[in-house]
């Protein structure tokens, strides 16, 4: 369904004396055919509505006059798209009279509700659903002529989403790039990206730099998404526009916990979440190539494990912590009473990567693919939309690693990544060589590697102050 467009509803529903919010407005959405991403969009108009309203009056004492109050707010707001404006009224209509059964007053006309007596109808000036700056353009211009200018998010998404799954980027950077888009869609009020081209992407950077105070990062990433829309989704030369204001990019060293706090950290956490933390300690994997591990990536008579498709699509090879064999083993035995149970059930399939499952049809119901630390219940594909067991999430990790770190009492913002870092410190505080932790990390330039050496205890930075001397 296009945004720019209003739901077609039936009738008003009956009065519901006993709205149960959020979830009882969700079902309602859903069963208008609302999109399940759109859903959250549609909440966030009404809570904002009502938060602009005063607190005496009762929300089934607000009605049109209301609404539209809000929508001239809304539409003389900078960097609000049209489309936004007609899903925020869309948005309220549902919820009064579909959720609530309250009906509404006609639009283009309000109530002047007196006690005892009819509402008394008087007109207020409609909020064109497009605002465009074009002299040719009329104020009272159909909604349907003007929207002709705005783009189709929907169909943009579409484009994109085929071309970023044609060239195999991770599903993180689809749904990033995809945010970066609508941003710079919607920060120029819904125009068409086709219309644009480099001064139009050189303020939205801008902006992001000087207004917006983004890390250098972030600007980077929005540059990249941008960039991606232009040369691979509409192929369209962007000229130079390299002169915008880039973010400045700090200086930042690694979060290193002391062994002591290592261990405090790690006694803390069990079950799966404590054995992922202790992997990527043991290991220096990032928690995305923990989560991935299959069955016959761990290799116990070998004493290693192959990390595949790790950050740049690359493999490599890490140490097999000898002292997690033992618990490996039994949890692998549990994994495989749960895998036999889907088996049982026929929800034994496992995802593969690329075109794999055209090349051995049977390999994503053998055991030697299936993730190690599966979830405990089925989910569904939200590319292919199939519903089976994925890996675990990787927020279960971050909330056991941070809550563990509270009751540890450590001081210092721990996360997964924390442990890699560690990782990598301690292995170099050892004497280990720099080339060989390099290796290990999947760094593909050492100087990415020097900068643990800044957080030794050992070498240029263990230096005894003068003041210990006294």
């Amino acid at each position: 369904m296009n945004d720019s467009q209003q739901l077609k509803r039936g009738p008003v529903a009956l009065f519901n004396p006993n709205p149960n919010w959020p979830s009882g407005y969700f079902q309602v959405l859903e069963e208008l055919g609302v999109d399940v991403r759109r859903q959250p969009f549609y909440a966030h108009w009404v809570r904002r509505f009502f938060n602009r309203q005063q607190k005496r009056k009762s929300r089934r004492d607000l009605g049109r006059g209301e609404i539209e109050a809000f929508i001239q707010v809304l539409a003389a707001q900078d960097g609000v798209a049209d489309w936004q404006i007609v899903q925020a009224r869309d948005a309220l209509e549902i919820y009064y009279e579909q959720f609530r059964g309250i009906a509404l007053e006609p639009e283009g006309w309000v109530g002047t509700r007196v006690v005892g007596g009819p509402a008394t109808p008087k007109p207020v000036d409609r909020i064109p659903a497009s605002r465009v700056h074009v002299k040719s353009t009329s104020v009272t211009e159909p909604r349907r002529r003007q929207s002709a200018r705005k783009v189709d998010l929907g169909e943009l998404e579409k484009a994109v989403r085929v071309v970023l799954r044609t060239e195999h980027y991770a599903l993180k950077t689809e749904k990033a790039y995809l945010q970066w888009i609508r941003r710079f869609v919607s920060y120029h009020n819904g125009k068409r990206p086709s219309s644009m081209g480099g001064p139009e992407i050189h303020q939205f950077l801008s902006h992001l730099a000087l207004k917006d105070l983004v890390a250098a990062s972030t600007q980077n990433q929005a540059l990249n998404a941008v960039v991606f829309l232009y040369r691979k989704v509409l192929k369209k030369d962007l000229g130079d526009f390299s002169d915008f204001p880039r973010a400045r990019r700090p200086k930042r060293l690694p979060i290193v916990l002391s062994r002591q706090e290592v261990q405090a950290l790690l006694s803390g956490m069990d079950g799966a979440e404590g054995l992922i933390a202790r992997l990527l300690y043991g290991t220096g994997m990032r928690v995305t190539e923990a989560l991935r591990l299959r069955v016959q990536d761990l290799a116990f008579d070998r004493n290693e494990i192959m990390v595949r498709s790790g950050k740049g699509d690359k493999d490599r090879r890490v140490p097999f912590p000898a002292s997690l064999k033992s618990e490996l083993y039994q949890h692998l035995d549990g994994r495989r009473h749960q895998y036999e149970e889907d088996r049982k059930n026929g929800m034994h399939e496992v995802e593969l990567p690329n075109a794999l499952k055209r090349k051995y049809p049977n390999a994503p119901y053998e055991w030697k693919w299936q993730f190690i630390f599966a979830g405990h219940d089925y989910s569904v594909d939200p590319r292919s939309g199939a519903r089976r067991r994925h890996h675990l999430h990787e927020v279960r990790v971050q909330r056991a690693v941070k809550r563990a770190a509270t009751n540890a009492e450590i001081t210092a913002h721990a996360t997964p990544h924390t442990l890699r870092h560690c990782f990598a410190t301690h292995l170099l505080e050892a004497g280990q060589d720099i080339r060989t932790v390099q290796e290990l990390l999947g760094h593909a330039d050492v100087s990415t590697t020097m900068i643990y050496t800044h957080v030794l205890n050992k070498g240029p930075m263990g230096v005894v102050s003068p003041l210990d001397t006294l």
